[in-house]
């Protein structure tokens, strides 16, 4: 018989539960009343970074994208630039959206359209008679008296991307045809220097 059973009156054998020992001081208790700090720390650490994850993620995203919008229109009129204008007629679609009614009789017509995030480009160039001048301005809305002797309206950075050529021993006339957004706004410039076979060049630009 061990010390933990005592025999009862009636002689049957009893257990006496034993009684554990204190624990030591500084030990961890078993029902999680002391909780390991590192542990603590390390699940603080998982939720701050969950949370920086969740807002940083979304942001970075937009500005990803916002940038990527802007390099993929800056490639795709790079990309139209280096194909350079082709010889061929806008299609009607085309001429209608940019309002430029190319006369019937126009030889020599030339064209591309650039589209980028900030505005929709058609570069255009034809020669055409006195009388098939008079109809383009005047589809237009516009009209020859609005063409000014000597000026050309075609912007540097459009000249740099069309290579068009401007030489100063040309006579040179043009004008700007504005309209309200969102219809296109033309800038017009007519090398006039045989009145009979005027070369025209434009730049039409809507903004979406």
């Amino acid at each position: 018989m061990t010390a933990a059973e005592h025999p009862s009156p009636e002689g049957t054998v009893v257990a006496v539960a034993e009684l554990s020992a204190p624990a030591p001081p500084g030990a961890p208790r078993e029902d999680g009343a002391e909780r390991d700090p590192r542990r603590i720390f390390r699940r603080r650490l998982i939720t701050a970074t969950i949370i920086v994850l969740l807002i940083g993620i979304p942001a970075g995203y937009l500005l990803v994208s916002a940038g990527q919008s802007r390099r993929s229109g800056k490639d795709k009129e790079a990309e139209a630039a280096a194909q350079g204008l082709r010889a061929s007629w806008p299609s009607r679609m085309q001429r209608r959206i940019f309002e430029v009614p190319v006369p019937g009789n126009a030889t020599g017509v030339q064209y591309y359209e650039t589209n980028n995030w900030k505005a929709s480009r058609m570069y255009l160039k034809f020669r055409t008679t006195s009388a098939g001048l008079d109809r383009f301005l005047s589809g237009m809305g516009t009209n020859r008296a609005a063409l000014r002797t000597g000026k050309i309206t075609i912007s540097q950075r459009d000249i740099r991307i069309t290579d068009w050529n401007f030489w100063p021993a040309a006579d040179w006339a043009g004008t700007t045809h504005a309209n309200k957004d969102p219809r296109p706004t033309q800038n017009i410039t007519v090398n006039m220097t045989d009145p009979a076979s005027p070369v025209v060049y434009v730049v039409s630009a809507a903004t979406p």
